[in-house]
């Protein structure tokens, strides 16, 4: 059984999250969970319209139901990170070495106990059957509705995504786009690669669960919770870690576990959170 949202506040940081779950705030001691199975999935695409493609990695733990899952830069990945997954309890994952590990693996352990469901504060979205690039836009569509701003305001968005920049400008937004890799976005935009140093100058961000694995999600976290700014997630990375955030500087989740809508042409689902809705952390 899972304990609704309603009773746990909100967690203050990423490791105040983790000191939680070890401590049993959430349910059943971390240290006696197993991983089951654990794997890696790759893509390469290049939706049909678009002029350049991109490359995923992504870490997923398993265990029973629940499959939790932390990207990585393609190639990154030792395989023998793979194989210290198998068999080992999610606190001693959760103290790995490697981050996206310790990620994958606190995800997984939030999706056990609190999974997407309505009880938990989660809102479903239906995406339809279709290509990729459908299947992207319809995603973007779910996600771009949960930015609260008015038409006009400046979207930093880390984590450069073209069908979500596209779903800004629907809604008469405009955007910094912000990526590690850097490039240019499908329409020749300069993509920034310093996501910290764009904050002051946008007045909502939109960031990957990517931030997760490399580290940049708490700065983006306390600069939206000490400015009062909107901070909307779209995440497949620790899609559970970070509705646990609703109310602490996140104000609301577009969330996607594991199989994402790239893996499948048939119908599939997103999760929805938001911080002002019935059931969200406090």
């Amino acid at each position: 059984m899972t304990t609704p949202t309603t009773h746990l506040p909100a967690a203050a940081s990423y490791d105040d999250l983790v000191d939680r779950v070890l401590g049993g705030d959430f349910g059943p001691d971390p240290r006696t969970q197993r991983v089951a199975v654990a794997f890696s999935t790759r893509q390469a695409v290049r939706h049909e319209s678009r002029s350049a493609g991109y490359r995923n990695e992504v870490l997923s733990l398993r265990l029973a139901a629940a499959v939790g899952s932390c990207a990585v830069e393609p190639g990154e990945l030792p395989d023998a990170a793979i194989e210290d997954c198998v068999g080992a309890d999610l606190a001693r994952l959760m103290a790995h070495e490697l981050r996206p590990v310790r990620v994958a693996a606190l995800d997984t352990y939030l999706m056990h106990v609190l999974p997407h469901t309505p009880a938990n504060g989660a809102r479903s979205w239906s995406l339809p059957a279709g290509s990729s690039l459908r299947k992207s836009r319809a995603r973007a569509r779910a996600v771009a509705g949960l930015v609260d701003a008015a038409p006009g305001a400046r979207v930093l968005v880390v984590g450069v995504v073209n069908s979500l920049l596209e779903a800004l400008r629907a809604r008469g937004l405009s955007y910094v786009p912000c990526d590690l890799k850097g490039g240019t976005t499908e329409w020749g935009e300069p993509v920034r690669t310093d996501a910290l140093a764009e904050l002051a100058h946008c007045d909502a961000v939109l960031a990957s669960g990517m931030t997760l694995g490399n580290g940049s999600f708490e700065p983006l976290r306390e600069h939206a919770l000490r400015h009062g700014k909107p901070l909307v997630m779209f995440a497949q990375t620790g899609s559970a870690v970070l509705p646990r955030f609703l109310g602490s500087g996140v104000s609301a989740v577009c969330a996607e576990p594991y199989p994402f809508f790239w893996l499948d042409g048939g119908p599939g689902t997103v999760h929805r959170y938001r911080a002002d809705a019935p059931g969200a952390a406090r």
